[in-house]
């Protein structure tokens, strides 16, 4: 013979003496981040949201070659060089542009700060600049920045999926 016995325990929130909509509604409030921790993150600098996306030691070879992405995955360019500017920041050189899909065709070099963007896996995403700044950016010419050698390491913001 087998006996069997249903226990009855009451949940934590009915143990609390709350309800479900008010034990919700704590939860609901303790997930979303407040009003002012959203506006501190828009009001960081480049270089903070750079250092809160957990930057990577990356070599500078890897990076050459690599199509960066806007947010609509649609490529902008290829990284065609790394350099570090005369303000000692570090740059990627994008040939931005191109003509019915081909990346040589009819691109112009564009310095892109390496604070904006983020590696995934084999592709670089865009992240802090948009795709109408890579239009009107300046072309980058080169006379005062020096090319990274490709078997030097530069940080690059890690990025997950948009």
């Amino acid at each position: 013979m087998v006996c069997i016995a249903a226990v009855h325990a009451p949940t934590p929130a009915a143990a609390a003496g709350l309800t479900m909509r008010t034990a919700l509604a704590r939860v609901a409030a303790a997930i979303a981040p407040p009003a002012a921790a959203e506006n501190e993150k828009a009001s960081r600098t480049p270089e903070q949201r750079m250092r809160a996306r957990y930057p990577q030691p990356v070599r500078v070879g890897d990076l050459i070659g690599l199509p960066l992405l806007d947010a609509s995955h649609s490529t902008l360019g290829h990284v065609s060089a790394v350099v570090r500017t005369k303000d000692d920041k570090i740059a990627l050189i994008v040939a931005y542009g191109g003509v019915f899909g081909f990346p040589h065709w009819a691109t112009r070099p564009v310095a892109v700060p390496i604070e904006v963007i983020g590696i995934r896996g084999r592709e670089l995403a865009s992240l802090d600049m948009p795709r109408a700044e890579y239009a009107t950016a300046p072309t980058w010419q080169g006379s005062d920045a020096a090319v990274l050698p490709a078997d030097s390491t530069v940080l690059v913001a890690l990025c997950r999926g948009y």
